[in-house]
């Protein structure tokens, strides 16, 4: 058999299996199933609301699905593992199971796919699409849709991401077909992203959580200068002492700087002109004067 057709019998078989597990387990809330091939066989998981319902009671029901996948569909040693399918608002094969249901049971369409679409939204599911097509109110078919939120048509998130069911409802007039597509809530969508704002405090705890700047490379070659010039009869780990010259032992403390406004005063008491005291005028030593020696009365 030729790849290209092996491909296709494996589609074709896994069709059939996904749909005989959906009659058989309509009752227990089917919710989908995986096929794998392993060295040991076939693994088939199926996902249901009721697991207990599928196994039955002492694994009956379990033990016949497996005869019939081996009989029916000549499966290479069939496993069966049920597994539960969680929240089931989220999974599209269970909302279109029920959706179908509620059909069948005389539901108005409009009203079916309107709650059935409220329904997913309020359970967190980022999209939903709700695809009903048949002979709705009249002899002709029809197709009716209900949107809401954000949901994938085409390309690879359409595939990877969405999720799909489908259900069919029977009718007097005819089928009914029921397809639900659903985005889950934890799924990230390929055009989403984000802007992160860093606050100014973020910003200074980053400034000071920064490294301190390097030394410059003179200081190093300053260091390596000073220990190739030390003598070489003294060992590298006593530390080095230095003498300070007498010169700068005898040298008085520099004085403190002077400040622009002390030195213009002192300008300016330099080049002031001196004022002269007021000179006393000395007076001239009294000189003796001769007197005339008196006469000798007598």
């Amino acid at each position: 058999m030729a790849v290209e057709k092996k491909f296709v019998q494996d589609g074709f078989t896994k069709a059939l299996v996904n749909e005989y597990l959906a009659k058989e387990l309509n009752r227990a809330g089917y919710g989908g199933m995986q096929m794998n091939r392993t060295p040991m066989g076939t693994q088939i998981t199926v996902y249901a609301e009721k697991p207990g319902m599928v196994i039955g009671k002492g694994g009956k029901l379990i033990r016949k699905i497996t005869r019939d996948l081996d009989r029916k569909f000549r499966l290479d040693n069939p496993q069966v593992d049920v597994q539960d399918v969680g929240k089931g608002d989220l999974n599209s094969q269970v909302v279109a199971n029920r959706l179908a249901s509620s059909l069948e049971r005389g539901w108005y369409f409009r009203k079916a796919g309107q709650s059935m679409l409220r329904r997913v939204m309020d359970s967190g599911a980022r999209g939903c699409e709700i695809v009903i097509s048949g002979k709705l109110t009249g002899p002709r078919s029809r197709t009716e849709k209900f949107i809401a939120g954000y949901i994938k048509h085409s390309g690879k998130p359409a595939i990877e991401i969405v999720d799909k069911g489908y259900s069919v409802a029977v009718k007097k007039l005819g089928v009914i077909g029921c397809q639900v597509r659903i985005i889950p809530p934890d799924v990230t969508p390929p055009d989403q992203f984000k802007i992160l704002v860093q606050s100014p405090e973020a910003e200074q705890k980053i400034e000071t959580s920064a490294p301190a700047p390097a030394k410059p490379a003179e200081e190093k070659k300053s260091e390596l200068d000073k220990l190739l010039e030390a003598e070489p009869g003294t060992s590298e780990s006593a530390p080095q002492v230095v003498e300070e010259p007498a010169e700068a032992a005898t040298k008085p403390a520099e004085e403190p700087p002077i400040s622009a406004e002390e030195s213009t005063k002192t300008e300016s008491e330099v080049c002031a002109p001196v004022e002269e005291s007021p000179k006393t005028e000395e007076k001239p030593p009294e000189v003796a004067e001769d007197k005339p020696a008196p006469e000798n009365q007598g």
